[in-house]
């Protein structure tokens, strides 16, 4: 029996793909933090062979804030709690729980911050829309895979231009 033959039996059910619409915004985004991380891997490899190839280069605990950077590291950690809290409340249908822990800013700058702190205004608003339901949470998750790759970045950054 030849394959097309074995596809038209009305008792063999069509290959289906095992990417859905949903599934294609996690992938995305997935790609894209894998992209990101080698572009900050290598920044931060070349952040230390210029800073270890030179003697003169100063001790980040003399000339940076520490204290206060560490303090901003915290917050920015605990920003990825909430978001686990947004995504779980969503799921169970609590669309308070989401709102109620969506703004928690932390306090330093950067690119991916001032981006991710847009892209999370788009789904508080999507949500606060109604449009988020427990059979589609799929797009607050995407956010958060977002949100937590800059948290590990920040760490990252911070052990390595603060700390070391």
């Amino acid at each position: 029996m030849s394959i097309a033959a074995a596809t038209d039996h009305p008792l063999v059910e069509p290959a289906e793909s095992p990417l859905t619409p949903e599934s294609w915004g996690k992938l995305g985004m997935w790609t894209f933090l894998a992209a990101d991380a080698m572009t900050f891997g290598a920044l931060l490899a070349g952040y230390g062979a210029l800073r270890y190839g030179d003697p003169s280069w100063p001790r980040p605990s003399t000339i940076l804030g520490i204290p206060l950077t560490a303090l901003m590291t915290f917050l920015l950690i605990c920003s990825s709690v909430t978001m686990v809290e947004g995504l779980a409340g969503i799921r169970q249908g609590n669309k308070a729980k989401f709102g109620a822990t969506f703004f928690i800013l932390t306090g330093f700058h950067g690119m991916h911050v001032f981006s991710g702190v847009v892209y999370l205004t788009i789904i508080l608003l999507v949500g606060m829309a109604g449009r988020f339901t427990a059979e589609r949470s799929s797009p607050v998750e995407i956010a958060g895979l977002y949100w937590h790759f800059v948290d590990l970045i920040w760490i990252l950054v911070f052990t390595f231009v603060y700390l070391i």
